[in-house]
């Protein structure tokens, strides 16, 4: 039987299983905003991160947890760790926002903004998993039709093409297998996460 984050046996709070997950206690911070002021992407976001912090510290109220599920914001982190930088609590904030948008996705909170980062991520692992390396053509090609966006940067096409960085066949890693044997590893992983 599944154990998931919605399952019967999972009660716990949100930042009950960030905690188990990742290691990041919610509870330590005190909301400097020295995270917030730092993010390059804060001005784009529905809350930024130090907000999202409080949402999770507020464990008695579910449905600010599920508004942290829900946010657009921890699909624009870039995971570029300067707000983990900046904390003097020293909080792992990019791991959690990837513990978060595990929880997103599997529980089908996913904020309907993230549809293409999230076609554009899928299209990059894909390229990754065939090639062992990024096949920029077949990485494009996988997005647009992920997400629908047919005609987006077509002018960009040409050039990019032209200029030799776009090619029509894939260069592929010589063993595959190891390849094929890390993914399995990481998926199997995956599978047992608490």
């Amino acid at each position: 039987m599944s154990r998931g984050p919605d399952s019967p046996h999972d009660r716990r709070v949100l930042a009950d299983r960030v905690l188990e997950r990742t290691g990041v206690d919610v509870a330590r911070c005190y909301q400097c905003g020295k995270c917030s002021a730092g993010c390059p992407l804060a001005a784009d976001m529905d809350f930024p991160p130090s907000q999202i912090m409080h949402l999770l510290q507020l464990a008695d109220f579910p449905e600010f947890a599920e508004l942290a599920l829900r946010s657009h914001t921890i699909w624009l982190c870039l995971t570029c760790e300067l707000c983990f930088c900046r904390c003097p609590m020293e909080l792992d904030i990019p791991k959690l926002m990837d513990a978060l948008r595990y929880e997103s996705r599997a529980q089908k909170k996913v904020n309907p903004k993230a549809r293409d980062i999230i076609a554009f991520h899928r299209a990059f692992l894909d390229s990754v998993r065939y090639t062992g390396r990024l096949f920029e053509m077949g990485q494009v090609v996988d997005y647009k039709l992920r997400s629908g966006h047919f005609l987006q940067d077509m002018l960009q096409a040409p050039w990019m093409f032209f200029a030799g960085k776009l090619h029509l066949l894939p260069e592929r890693v010589r063993d595959r297998r190891l390849l094929k044997r890390m993914f399995a590893k990481t998926l199997k992983a995956k599978e047992s996460r608490p």
